[in-house]
């Protein structure tokens, strides 16, 4: 089938591209589902160049921020991938939404995913609905006795797998991926670890049998024995022996020649990183945002809509806002549960409020917040504006007016005094 878009201007499928156009990657996807005998997924080191390798992990919305950020410094990105620094389907909905998020402030931008190919089957559709158009699956070889070489174990639909059992469950499902997403008409590049003593004599095979299958380009990376690995020990291959095989699998597929073997939070263009942008991911990874589209909405205690001037305790009502394409929504009014009945009203709230990830109040208690927190909803005492505090929570511009009052423990009746709610 034909692709859906040319890669003229991406940097990792075209050789020319990577001349003119700069590409981001987002350190979203933390875990992985295999274990493979050559990686070390080692974070916060920069002087290190390799795949797994990140500064920092982020949230979907903190990779927003940072992209709003690292787009003013690098003004020619045309590409934005996800690789890491784990898989990209070992925690599906982290990608996904970071993908939905990133494709509302920037539609023009390639994006693109570096996956194992594990996981991958059940989103093909999504992918397409989203217009990822590029896909790289690492696929080391065809045979199950080198691939129980290579994988340690392999976590698939909540069971763990190891030799060749594991082995037969990544390789059927990788297959079954590449067609699928090439069926889809989107571009897959293959990506092959060459590993001396284990696959070194079998690249070939994979090249043309990725070829068969629709890939549109190989990637043959030398192993680099990392340290801490199962493979630490091993040598690298030569340069001679790469071009060897450069030359082999060009009879099958097009290869890849500029490969810069990027880190999971690479900025730049390929082979000239940009080392600031580490330390950009960092702060941004600081920001304290935990939204995601399951829990979109933020709440807001307020007397009359405009400021955020109500004590959690006094709120007989919150009102309840999400960020759109035009600014921010006020979705509903909803009540909130009696005031009373100590923790039980807290309990309450939060499965009132389920949706939401934050509540912005002028005073709370701390048994109120140690509750909400337990289910995952943030809750943020400040004073100001109500949009100024939608910004700090969707966007992580900092607060000049978070109130530094003292909690103390919540009674079973509240008076507004920062004493205690219940």
């Amino acid at each position: 089938m034909e692709t859906r878009t040319n890669t003229k201007v991406h940097p990792c499928f075209d050789k020319e591209a990577k001349l003119k156009y700069a590409r981001v990657h987002l350190p979203v996807a933390p875990k992985c589902n295999v274990q493979c005998g050559y990686c070390n997924r080692k974070y916060d080191c920069i002087n290190e160049s390799r795949p797994g390798i990140t500064s920092s992990v982020l949230t979907p919305y903190q990779a927003v921020n940072y992209l709003r950020a690292i787009s003013q410094k690098i003004t020619n990105i045309s590409t934005i991938g996800i690789a890491g620094p784990g898989d990209a389907f070992a925690e599906p909905e982290k990608t996904l939404d970071s993908i939905r998020l990133i494709k509302k402030e920037f539609p023009d931008k390639i994006f693109c995913l570096s996956t194992n190919g594990l996981n991958v089957m059940p989103y093909i559709e999504e992918l397409v609905n989203l217009d990822v158009t590029h896909v790289t699956i690492t696929i080391n070889s065809f045979r199950l006795e080198t691939l129980a070489k290579i994988y340690q174990w392999v976590r698939y639909n909540k069971r763990v797998y190891r030799g060749e059992e594991a082995a037969a469950t990544m390789l059927e499902n990788q297959v079954e991926a590449l067609i699928a997403l090439v069926k889809a008409g989107i571009t897959v590049k293959i990506n092959t670890i060459v590993i001396p003593g284990i696959n070194d004599d079998e690249i070939e095979e994979v090249a043309e049998k990725v070829g068969e299958l629709g890939a549109s380009t190989m990637n043959c990376i030398p192993l680099i024995p990392a340290e801490g690995s199962n493979m630490e020990n091993f040598p690298k291959p030569t340069r001679e022996f790469m071009s060897e095989i450069t030359a082999k699998i060009a009879r099958h597929i097009k290869p890849m020649t500029h490969c810069a073997r990027c880190r999971a939070d690479a900025a730049g263009m390929l082979g000239k990183d940009d080392k600031e942008a580490y330390k950009l991911i960092s702060q941004c990874a600081a920001m304290p945002v935990a939204i995601t589209e399951k829990k979109k909405y933020v709440a807001v205690a307020s007397y009359e809509g405009i400021m955020i001037n109500k004590h959690l305790g006094e709120a007989d009502e919150m009102l309840i806002f999400e960020e759109t394409d035009s600014g921010y929504h006020l979705v509903e009014k909803r009540k909130t549960p009696a005031k009373g009945n100590g923790d039980l009203r807290w309990i309450e709230l939060a499965k009132a409020l389920n949706d939401c990830s934050y509540i912005l109040v002028n005073g709370v208690g701390a048994r109120p917040v140690e509750v909400l927190q337990r289910v995952g909803i943030a809750v943020v005492e400040m004073s100001g504006l109500i949009n100024n505090g939608l910004d700090a929570v969707y966007k992580g511009t900092k607060l000049k007016s978070v109130l530094k009052t003292t909690l103390g423990k919540c009674g079973d009746s509240c008076g507004g005094n920062g004493q205690g709610c219940g």
